[in-house]
């Protein structure tokens, strides 16, 4: 779409959907943030985190007249390929297996946006075939993070196509000094930004990420891995109950 001053840029929802929380499942949610902090486009462009809202999205897709979506999916290829699906098609390919939740939940977004009414100019979905996604608190591997520069580059050259005018935040070229800059603001809250997640979060090991920590050996200085408690040795008595001891 050709753009110029006497002619509206149409309402663009850019929508990154996924579980952070879920290794590669995060995919969409860290490309939207990093297209977020890297550029900015014209105001009637939205870039949105939509994480796994499901059917709470309804009345952002409805008011858009061009929906690009950046997620993770199973097309069966390689880990870390890029495909795009365009128009009619996408709603297939968002519901074709059922990874997570928040993919069927999207699969009926747009059924509900259709029925309601919703006709939009296009549709572009941008996915990424995952490598892990059953690591709970893990991160995205890294031949799929690899992708993320590449998948910007695709969806800015597409919405430069939908008249969005993208221009990158920080200008370093001739007659820019580094300091031109606008800054971007959060898309969600700041502890689950990527430099906050990935910084902050606790090892695998102290976040009990394989199990409840009542029930797990560790090694608290002990040769033998978890301390046991005198109290609880084999034939110990503490008020009336025999308790046997602790296996590892």
């Amino acid at each position: 779409m050709k753009t110029d001053d006497h002619e509206a840029t149409p309402s663009i929802l850019v929508l990154g959907i996924g579980n952070v929380l879920w290794a590669d499942e995060g995919f969409g949610v860290r490309a939207v943030e990093a297209l977020h902090q890297r550029y900015t486009f014209a105001e009637a462009v939205t870039v949105m985190d939509g994480g796994t809202q499901g059917l709470y999205l309804l009345p952002y897709v409805q008011s858009c007249e061009c929906l690009l979506v950046i997620d993770a999916i199973d097309y069966g290829l390689a880990p870390g390929s890029v495909h795009v699906v365009r128009d009619d098609a996408v709603p297939s390919f968002m519901g074709a297996k059922k990874m997570s939740l928040h993919q069927t939940g999207f699969q009926e977004v747009l059924a509900a946006a259709q029925l309601l009414g919703w006709q939009p100019q296009r549709v572009m979905l941008v996915g990424v075939q995952p490598s892990v996604l059953d690591d709970y608190g893990g991160s995205l591997r890294p031949e799929i993070a690899a992708r993320i520069d590449e998948v910007i580059r695709l969806v800015v050259d597409e919405l430069a196509s939908w008249g969005a005018r993208p221009q990158l935040r920080s200008e370093h070229g001739p007659g820019h000094s580094p300091d031109h800059q606008i800054p971007a603001t959060e898309l969600a809250p700041s502890a689950l930004a990527l430099h906050h997640y990935e910084n902050l979060r606790p090892s695998p090991r102290d976040a009990c990420r394989v199990g409840d920590p009542r029930f797990l050996a560790r090694d608290l200085g002990h040769p033998g891995g978890a301390h046991v408690d005198p109290s609880r040795e084999a034939g110990s008595e503490r008020d009336g109950v025999t308790e046997s001891p602790v296996k590892e």
